[in-house]
């Protein structure tokens, strides 16, 4: 039931020469598709077992999260169906590839779990997020690669709840370190914890959608409520609000400044959002945490605060 089909674009000669030829490219996948996550993969080189990639050309990946639970991941230049990603056991709402580049992907899902997934071990299995109560919407990684936030429709603000948003520290926390690969496996129940302030009456809707801002210091928020929050990681509390009817889904401009919503009624709206001049002290945590771990962090022979800082603890 899933196929790949190209037809050729409209327009004349000219037209074709100056987009390369472009085609139209459709991937069937047999079910309705509900989040989509592009990822850029490198080129294979010789002696890789099954390339994704053909040898020295990089390639384009597509995760698409289906119906019935499964995933379908899709070399798109090709159409090519690399994994089917079986698991979840309802609709798979959301998608998050590893911003950093490496083959990981997160989803987000109405069965209340988010799994990682490890695209270089033959699509495996390595973790199941559990700790939501309602269906998972949402899910975002920070830029580097050592956050992992969701959104669910949590409705009410209470231990093990946190009003729908919940984060954990990538490769961190509770989460044991598995000697054979380097990755981590939680154990049978992980509670996520919220490094937010629900003191007030704060997100007592459904969350709708999250995502990280491109430097990694902000949270954008949608919920039933009718608005969109800006979160600073720093304060634990929101710095912006903006009302907005049926929200549904947000997303930061790549370079930052502006963030785009979506909503039930067929509209995308733009909106101005906080910009941060990142500190030398970011920066160099930024670029650490891009390639190490939580846990090699905490290994590391360097003093307690300065662990703190690196694993997001304190800013």
């Amino acid at each position: 039931s899933c196929k790949t089909s190209e037809r050729k674009s409209q327009g004349g000669k000219a037209e074709a020469r100056s987009r390369g030829g472009a085609k139209e490219k459709t991937l069937e996948c047999g079910q309705i598709v509900w989040g989509l996550a592009f990822s850029a993969w490198p080129a294979a080189e010789e002696g890789d077992a099954d390339p994704a990639c053909a040898l020295g050309l990089p390639c384009l990946v597509l995760a698409t999260g289906l119906n019935d639970g499964q995933i379908k991941v899709w070399e798109v230049q090709t159409g090519h169906l690399l994994f089917s990603l079986l698991g979840h056991q309802d609709v798979v709402r959301d998608l998050s590839f590893a911003p950093n580049g490496s083959p990981i992907l997160v989803s987000a899902s109405r069965d209340k779990t988010l799994r990682v997934w490890d695209l270089s071990r033959d699509g495996r299995q390595v973790q199941v997020l559990v700790g939501h109560v309602q269906w998972v919407y949402c899910c975002s990684i920070s830029p580097d690669c050592s956050m992992l936030c969701s959104a669910a429709g949590e409705k009410s603000v209470s231990p093990g709840q946190d009003g729908g948003l919940a984060w954990q520290h990538w490769g961190g926390g509770s989460w044991q370190p598995r000697a054979d690969t380097g990755l981590f496996s939680p154990p049978s129940h992980v509670p996520l914890h919220s490094p937010l302030d629900y003191s007030s009456d704060i997100h007592t809707s459904s969350l709708r959608s999250v995502c990280f801002s491109p430097e990694g210091l902000y949270l954008a928020t949608v919920a039933d409520d009718r608005l969109l929050r800006i979160w600073a990681l720093e304060l634990r509390s929101p710095v912006a609000f903006a009302p907005m009817t049926n929200g549904l889904c947000c997303i930061y401009f790549p370079h930052g400044g502006f963030i785009a919503t979506g909503t039930r009624d067929g509209h995308v709206q733009f909106w101005t959002a906080p910009r941060v001049l990142s500190s030398l002290k970011h920066l160099c945590r930024k670029a650490l945490r891009t390639f190490l771990t939580t846990y090699q962090v905490l290994a590391l022979p360097i003093p307690r605060k300065l662990k703190e800082f690196l694993t997001y603890r304190t800013f």
